[in-house]
C-alpha cells in the first residue's frame, strides 16, 4: 500500500515538473505551442514514450528528405528522356559507354602526327583526367539542394547562368554535338554499310552511296520509335559491345601486322612555327572531340530513381567509373597503337578504318575485315538512337509545354521521322562533315571541359579563394580559351590545307 502511494506521488511531481517546464520554456523558434490534449499527455508519461517519439520523429525527418529528392515536374512523365525512372547502374555503364566509344575514337592517331608521342601521349592523359573530373562534377550537380533534378544539360545551364545566357552558351553546341554526331553516323554507317556488302558478295554494289544513305537513315528511324532512353537500353548495350569489339580489332590488327613500310613519326617539314601551332591546335580539338558525351550525361542520370539513402549520383558514378575504364582500356590503345603503325602515314579521311581499308586489304582475313565492318554498322545505328535522344526530347517538350498533354504516339513518330530525313538531307549535302572532326571537337569543347566548372561555381558557390574555388576557375577560364584556339585551329587547317568540298556529291 505505501509503495502504490508513493508511485502516485512520484508520478503526479513528475506531471507537475514537465507542467511547469512546458510553461516557462519558450519556444525555439518563436512560435507559441499549441496546447496538448489531456490524451497525449498520459500517453507521452507512459514508459513507451520515448522509442515511439524518436520512431516518429525518424520518420518525419526520412519522409522529408525523401520529398526532397523526389521533387519532379509532371510534365517529366510525358518526355522520353524521363519518361521512365526505373534505370540502375547497368543501364549508365551501357549508355556511357555506347556514347563515349565510337568513330571519334579511330581518328586519335591523326592528333598524334602533329603532337608527337610526347606531347600526344601527355594531351591524351590530360584530357582524359580533366573530362572525368568534369564528369564527376555533372553527377553531383544533377540533384539540387531544392529537389529539383536537373535531367537534362540545357535546363542545368539555365539554372547556373540564367535562362537568355544558358540558352546563347549552351543550346548550340549541344544541338550541334547531337544533330552533327548523328549526321556523321548516317555517313560512316552507310558508307561502311556498303562496303561491307561489296565485300560479301564479292561483286560492285548496285547501290549508290545517296542509296545506302536512305537504307541506313530509314533503319535508324526504325529503331528510333522506341519510346523512351530506358528502352534503349539494350541498344545501348549492343552499341557498347560493338564498339569495343571493332577497336580491339582494329588495334590488334594493325600492331601484329607491323609497322608500314617507310612510316615516319616526324613532324612534316617546310612548314613554319604558325603552322604547327595551328595544326597543334586542331589535334587538340580531336583529342576533346574523343571524349565527347558530356551533354548526355545529365540525361542518363535522369533515368534513374532517387531518394535520401540512395541517390541517383551513386549508381550514376558506379555505372560511369566501370565505363570510363573500358574506355579508357579501348582509346589509349587505339591511339597509341594507330601511331606506332601508320606514323604520318594514317589517312586523313577515316583514320584508323581507312588504314585498315588501304594497308591490309589484301593480305588480311576478308572474315575479320567484313566483321570490322559489320561491327562499324551496328554500333553507328545504336550510337544514333541515344545521340539524337536529346533532339527528340526537345522537340515533344515543346508540345507538351504548349498543349500541356502528353505528345501522341503518331506525332511522336512524325518528330522522329522529320529528324532522320533533315538529318538524311544534311548527309547528302554535307559530304565533308566528318573532315571537321576538329571544328566539331571545339564547338564541343565547353560542353565537355568549361562549362561544368563554371556551373559548379555558380551553383554550389565554394569558398572564395579556396582549392576547389581556384580549381574550379582556372579550369573553365583554361577550357573557354582552348575552346577559341581549337576553333581557330580548326578553321586554319581547313583554309590552308584544302578540302575537297563537293555539296550533294558523296563519294
Amino acid at each position: 500500500m505505501m509503495e502504490e502511494v508513493v508511485e502516485i506521488k512520484v508520478s503526479s511531481k513528475l506531471r507537475e515538473t514537465q507542467r511547469s517546464e512546458s510553461i516557462s520554456t519558450p519556444p525555439l523558434d518563436g512560435v507559441p505551442k499549441t496546447p496538448k490534449s489531456p490524451f497525449s499527455s498520459r500517453f507521452m508519461s507512459t514508459p513507451l514514450a520515448s522509442p515511439m517519439k524518436k520512431a516518429i520523429e525518424n520518420m518525419h525527418g526520412y519522409l522529408g528528405e525523401v520529398g526532397r529528392f523526389t521533387k519532379l515536374d509532371p510534365q517529366d512523365d510525358w518526355l522520353p528522356i524521363t519518361q521512365s525512372r526505373n534505370g540502375n547502374a547497368y543501364y549508365a555503364a551501357f549508355h556511357v559507354l555506347s556514347s563515349g566509344i565510337g568513330f571519334q575514337a579511330l581518328l586519335l592517331p591523326l592528333a598524334f602526327t602533329t603532337l608527337g608521342w610526347t606531347w600526344g601521349i601527355t594531351c591524351l592523359c590530360v584530357a582524359f583526367t580533366w573530362q572525368l573530373y568534369t564528369l564527376w562534377l555533372l553527377i553531383q550537380l544533377h540533384e539540387s539542394d531544392s529537389g529539383v533534378r536537373h535531367s537534362r544539360y540545357l535546363r542545368l545551364a539555365m539554372t547556373a547562368f540564367g535562362v537568355k545566357m544558358g540558352k546563347v552558351l549552351a543550346l548550340f553546341p549541344i544541338m550541334y554535338l547531337s544533330g552533327g554526331t548523328c549526321v556523321t553516323l548516317i555517313m560512316i554507317g552507310a558508307s561502311t554499310m556498303k562496303i561491307f556488302f561489296q565485300m560479301v558478295h564479292g561483286a560492285p554494289c548496285p547501290l549508290s552511296t545517296i542509296e545506302w544513305y536512305l537504307v541506313f537513315t530509314c533503319t535508324a528511324i526504325l529503331l528510333a520509335q522506341l519510346p523512351n532512353l530506358n528502352s534503349i537500353a539494350g541498344v545501348s548495350l549492343i552499341g557498347a559491345i560493338t564498339a569495343v569489339g571493332y577497336c580491339a580489332l582494329i588495334c590488334i590488327l594493325s600492331v601484329v601486322q607491323g609497322r608500314v613500310g617507310d612510316v615516319s613519326y616526324e613532324p612534316p617539314r617546310g612548314q613554319s612555327d604558325t603552322s604547327m601551332v595551328f595544326r597543334a591546335w586542331n589535334a587538340l580539338g580531336i583529342i576533346a572531340f574523343a571524349f565527347r558525351g558530356h551533354n548526355l550525361v545529365l540525361e542518363i542520370q535522369g533515368t534513374m530513381p532517387s531518394d535520401a539513402k540512395q541517390p541517383s549520383r551513386l549508381a550514376m558514378w558506379r555505372g560511369v567509373m566501370f565505363a570510363y575504364i573500358v574506355i579508357a582500356l579501348c582509346l589509349f590503345p587505339l591511339a597509341i597503337g594507330g601511331y606506332w603503325a601508320y606514323g604520318n602515314l594514317i589517312p586523313t579521311n577515316g583514320g584508323m578504318l581507312g588504314a585498315l581499308h588501304k594497308y591490309h586489304e589484301h593480305d588480311t582475313s576478308k572474315f575479320v575485315i567484313g566483321l570490322t565492318s559489320l561491327l562499324v554498322v551496328i554500333n553507328s545505328l545504336s550510337s544514333f538512337q541515344i545521340y539524337a535522344m536529346p533532339v527528340f526530347d526537345n522537340l515533344e517538350f515543346k508540345y507538351t509545354s504548349k498543349k500541356n498533354r502528353p505528345c501522341p504516339r503518331w506525332l511522336r513518330m512524325v518528330f522522329r521521322g522529320l529528324f532522320g530525313c533533315l538529318a538524311f538531307f544534311i548527309a547528302v549535302a554535307l559530304p565533308f562533315l566528318p573532315s571537321l572532326a576538329g571544328l566539331i571537337g571545339g564547338v564541343a569543347l565547353p560542353i565537355t571541359l568549361a562549362y561544368p566548372c563554371l556551373m559548379w561555381i555558380q551553383i554550389k558557390k565554394p569558398q572564395k579563394c579556396s582549392t576547389n574555388w581556384y580549381l574550379n576557375w582556372t579550369l573553365g577560364v583554361i577550357g573557354m580559351i582552348l575552346t577559341v584556339l581549337v576553333v581557330i585551329g580548326a578553321i586554319w587547317g581547313i583554309v590552308a590545307q584544302g578540302m575537297e568540298i563537293h555539296f550533294f556529291n558523296p563519294q
